[in-house]
């Protein structure tokens, strides 16, 4: 019997996370996402998330499957999606924007303006994950923290230019239900 509750201990350990670690941080919020500057803020927010594999790395180790997230920006349909392309490192430390966290398409309108990420400069700055577990697929969700910078072609009618933004924030990520 100490035998199974010693095997039962370590299995847990390996896994990364007990089940009262895995989930959003505190901080988290559902709607957490932002994009700003001095000339707007769009927010982003119900963020689900799936293994679809939609980005891998062919050097990841077996079982590593790479993860799509699915958000809205707040008050409207605008969408963006993400792609984490090795879960298994986004918890041991922070992931590079552009890189290990891949900005698929990003969408925004504020005031009679449409935003969009066209990904050339690429987006600089760094996520952080908090309460991943089971490489993003644990039930409980997890939480992203965004500290970066990129540019967003802005259409308003007659002027179409660039504008840099910060992206920021800590947002809820949950499963998405199949």
């Amino acid at each position: 019997m100490r035998r199974l509750l010693f095997l039962s201990s370590i299995s847990g350990l390996l896994a990364g996370c007990g089940d009262d670690d895995c989930g959003p941080s505190p901080e988290a919020t559902a709607q957490g996402l932002t994009l700003s500057s001095a000339d707007v803020t769009l927010t982003y927010g119900n963020f689900t998330s799936s293994a679809n594999n939609d980005c891998r790395d062919p050097m990841a180790p077996d079982g590593v499957i790479s993860l799509t997230l699915e958000g809205t920006q707040t008050g409207t349909s605008q969408l963006i999606t993400l792609c984490i392309v090795r879960p298994d490192l986004l918890t041991k430390m922070d992931t590079q924007i552009g890189d290990g966290l891949r900005i698929i398409d990003l969408y925004g309108e504020k005031d009679g303006c449409t935003y969009m990420y066209v990904g050339s400069p690429p987006a600089t700055g760094t996520v952080h994950s908090s309460g991943m577990c089971d490489n993003g697929t644990n039930d409980a969700g997890y939480g992203l923290a965004f500290d970066g910078n990129l540019l967003l072609r802005r259409d308003c009618s007659t002027t179409v230019d660039t504008i840099a933004v910060e992206i920021g924030g800590v947002v809820i990520v949950k499963q998405k239900s199949t």
